[in-house]
């Protein structure tokens, strides 16, 4: 009887227990990581800092989904990139009373007029405290201002958040009583404002705004509790890349509670994320290691069977394994798992299947890298991006011959909008606003911004020039006329592409060093207007040289918008003096002086003699950046000089031995010196080590240090570097991370998105990025994006939207062509001959 009791006692404390562990999950409470959580949502204030992008100030996460972000003050009903933001102090929490807050000011003093991307701030002086606190299932956003707003801008400041527009397109809302749908365009009526700017009329008006009622995993309830009115207000109408915005004006004489806010996300009860597979999408070598990442829920307790299955020839499955896989451990918020296939090496189609998740199919074939996956790259991207040609593919044109009247010398003293410096000297025998000759030839288009900077061409010079040298690739598949600049996509010419490529970027370097005796710096568009182009290229200017020389930072606004004839809307040219860049630079040129010498010998002299020169006229203290170019020079030259500094400076490259252990190891022959040697594998032993360790932290098999912009670029080049430790340390490093990085680039990485980041490659890949055709919601094939980024502190992202930059944009240099590297170079480690 007393046994009896006491089971009954235990079996009411347990249940007891357990549902209040239940109702403990089920309302908002701040756990460790500094945001207000409940099963199913998220609530994080200021743990970004990059509401440009659309990162930063109040970010709701719903049912494993990012909703909303950017709920903060500002100056404008929908904000675009280069306007003011609020400086951000640091985040304070308040466990007692369950607050969350951050103390913001206009300006930012860092930003004003300054830095990378300078924004120009009113004259404006206002302080707050943005502060979000739990209300059971909903929670509160409040706004306390030090002051009340002064009266002329009254009615100007207002309380902002961000829905993301991917995931409402044909869904409802409701405005109180009014209601409506999110159209895929944004639709007016319009109007001009007292500042003379473009509004676009809110697409509603109210006190309480419902979204997506007909959805229950969306439905999201955001309620003014100060009697005034929110608005619905389509951001795209301003700005291209812009999300729905919902927003409250700041009323006039108040500070405490100036906007108090109510948001309800409805969740699922019992919220648990849905199992991701992750595999790479293109598939595996038969001799390659095979492991899946199985990523699930925290409060997934239940550990299913994983299923290998090949895909039949005549349809359906057959099982190849099951089994339990193998639990990894805590990630961000995630568990992990790991199902290692490596025994499998019968070729054929196949899938994973992990409960009710089946991963997209993908092959096992000892030919798995030799079409179709770093092709794209070199028969689409590269011709796509090329500057100063026609490019013409098939039926399409993608952008026209363009920038033919390249370009002014940008003014002194001037700081560009996008990252670019003029001095107080144009550092050349040409004068601000006078016309540059020589640069209207070769390069790429960086990003989607059409600018040539010349550390990208540089590198993507020099990586191409590897590529081609250590992997003898002579596939032709383009048409290259630099008489015409001409450009036929998919008509082979009988000239090895990568060749062609390799002499369009070196054709902009050199021709910007012969005719100012220096590297340019960069050049690009000296307007906004231009600048935020989607579309074709040759609309950027009218393509006759603009002579005038006074006045450069005189505009013409108007004759460049309207495309009068005659317009100052040649791009600007910048220099500076940067060793650093200056010697990398080099470094390129000097590598494609060895490819080039039996296809454009008269280039390839102009190459090796600039690089030369460069060696000679640049001083440094740190000697440790003239590395790569004395490598470059010792392998095209052989003159023993090089080597020598090699050797001379040894202490500092082993100092720094997990930045320079990769790019000495393959002329440690030709450096032949025998203390160098030992020197710098007793070095690479140790940095061994420390990769060791890195890899631990994470479940993908290598260092991964998840950020906000998305690190695949990072990780690609970490591949590329451990490609030429392996090839050069064979006995020291494996050829493991290098194969682990390129599978990550492939598929294998976190989140639910388990896309190739190189678009048109694998089985799902990302088909909507930050290219130059964004505008069409569209993807260049063989473009690479930046891939998954960290939303802080904890949720990996990658969104189906091409305005992302820091997720989806493309960039020229290694960014491009250590992709193609990783991927010939599994395929040479693999079918060696």
């Amino acid at each position: 009887m007393k046994y009896y009791f006491f089971s009954l006692f235990v079996c009411f404390f347990l249940n007891v227990n357990a549902q209040t562990i239940a109702d403990s999950s089920s309302v908002f409470k701040i756990n460790n990581q500094e945001y207000l959580e409940m099963r199913g949502a998220n609530v994080m204030l200021a743990h970004d800092f990059y509401p440009e992008s659309h990162q930063g100030g109040v970010g709701l996460i719903q049912n494993g989904i990012r909703v909303a972000t950017n709920g903060d003050l500002r100056l404008e009903p929908t904000p675009g990139q280069w306007q003011p933001v609020p400086k951000v102090s640091e985040r304070k929490v308040d466990l007692e009373t369950q607050e969350i807050s951050v103390h913001m000011e206009y300006p930012d003093p860092s930003k004003d007029r300054t830095g990378f991307n300078p924004i120009i701030y009113p004259k404006l002086n206002l302080g707050y405290t943005l502060k979000v606190k739990p209300f059971g299932k909903s929670f509160k956003i409040i706004v306390d201002l030090d002051a009340p707003l002064p009266e002329e801008w009254v009615g100007k400041v207002g309380m902002n958040i961000e829905l993301f527009p991917g995931y409402l397109f044909g869904k409802s809302y409701y405005m109180d009583d009014n209601f409506g749908l999110f159209n895929r365009q944004a639709n007016g009526p319009g109007y001009i404002d007292a500042d003379k700017e473009y509004q676009i009329t809110p697409m509603a008006i109210g006190r309480e705004l419902v979204v997506v009622p007909e959805d229950s995993k969306q439905t999201l309830s955001i309620k003014n509790l100060n009697g005034g009115n929110l608005e619905l207000i389509d951001g795209r109408a301003k700005h291209s890349n812009g999300w729905f915005v919902v927003r409250s004006i700041v009323p006039a004489g108040v500070t405490k509670n100036a906007i108090e806010w109510l948001i309800t996300p409805n969740v699922e009860e019992n919220f648990t994320y849905s199992p991701v597979v992750q595999v790479s999408q293109v598939g595996y070598h038969s001799q390659q290691s095979k492991i899946a990442v199985i990523e699930t829920d925290k409060n997934d307790i239940i550990n299913k069977q994983v299923k290998l299955l090949r895909v039949n020839n005549k349809g359906g499955f057959t099982q190849i394994l099951s089994e339990t896989p193998k639990e990894w451990g805590d990630f961000l918020r995630y568990n992990y798992y790991q199902f290692d296939f490596s025994e499998i090496t019968e070729p054929g189609m196949y899938v994973v299947n992990y409960g009710d998740y089946t991963t997209n199919p993908f092959q096992i074939n000892d030919n798995v890298f030799k079409r179709d996956v770093w092709q794209p790259t070199l028969e689409y991207f590269l011709p796509v991006q090329m500057c100063h040609m026609r490019v013409n593919d098939r039926y399409k044109v993608w952008h026209g011959r363009c920038h033919i009247d390249d370009a002014r010398m940008a003014p002194t003293n001037h700081n560009h909008f996008d990252g670019y410096k003029q001095g107080s000297e144009t550092l050349t025998k040409y004068q601000s606003g006078e016309h540059v000759p020589g640069i209207n030839v070769g390069g790429w288009h960086d990003a989607g911004d059409y600018d040539l900077r010349v550390e990208s061409q540089a590198s993507t010079v020099r990586g191409l020039s590897h590529i081609y040298e250590i992997f003898k690739v002579d596939y032709d598949n383009t048409n290259i006329d630099q008489k015409t600049k001409t450009v036929e996509m998919l008509q082979p010419d009988g000239k090895a592409d990568m060749l062609q490529q390799i002499e369009h970027g070196a054709l902009s370097i050199v021709g910007g060093y012969k005719s100012m005796g220096r590297f340019y710096r960069g050049i690009i568009v000296p307007h906004k207007r231009q600048y935020i182009l989607l579309g074709d290229a040759v609309s950027h200017s009218d393509n006759e040289i603009y002579s005038n020389t006074n006045n450069p930072t005189d505009l013409d606004v108007k004759a460049i918008e309207i495309g009068e004839k005659g317009a100052p809307d040649d791009r600007w040219v910048f220099t500076e003096e940067n060793p650093y860049r200056e010697l990398n630079a080099a470094a390129g040129l000097a590598a494609a002086a060895r490819v080039l010498k039996d296809f454009n010998a008269e280039l390839a002299a102009d190459c090796l003699k600039i690089a030369e020169e460069i060696w000679e006229i640049t001083k440094t203290e740190n000697q440790l950046i003239k590395t790569s170019l004395a490598v470059e020079l010792l392998k095209t030259t052989n003159n023993q000089k090089y080597a020598q500094f090699l050797i001379d400076n040894t202490d500092a490259i082993i100092g720094k031995i997990e930045r320079t252990g990769w790019v000495v190891g393959p002329v440690l022959n030709l450096v032949n010196d025998k203390n160098f040697t030992n020197k710098v594998r007793t070095s690479v032993k140790e940095y061994l080590i420390q990769v060791k360790e890195l890899e631990k932290k994470t479940p993908y098999g290598m260092p991964y240090e998840p950020n906000i912009w998305g690190a695949g670029w990072g990780i690609q080049n970490f591949g590329v570097q451990q490609y030429f430790l392996h090839t050069s340390f064979p006995d020291i490093f494996p050829n493991t991370y290098m194969l682990n990085a390129m599978n990550f680039v492939l598929g294998v990485h976190p989140g639910v998105n388990i896309s190739s980041f190189a678009s048109g490659v694998g089985s799902k890949s990302l088909t909507q990025a930050y290219g130059i055709n964004r505008g069409e919601n569209s993807f260049i094939p063989g473009g690479i994006g930046s891939g998954t980024a960290l939303i802080r502190p904890d949720f990996p992202e990658l969104l189906e939207w091409p305005f992302l930059w820091q997720q989806t944009e493309y960039v020229l240099g290694g960014g491009t062509t250590d992709y193609i590297f990783l991927i010939l170079a599994a395929d040479q480690l693999f079918n060696k001959k």
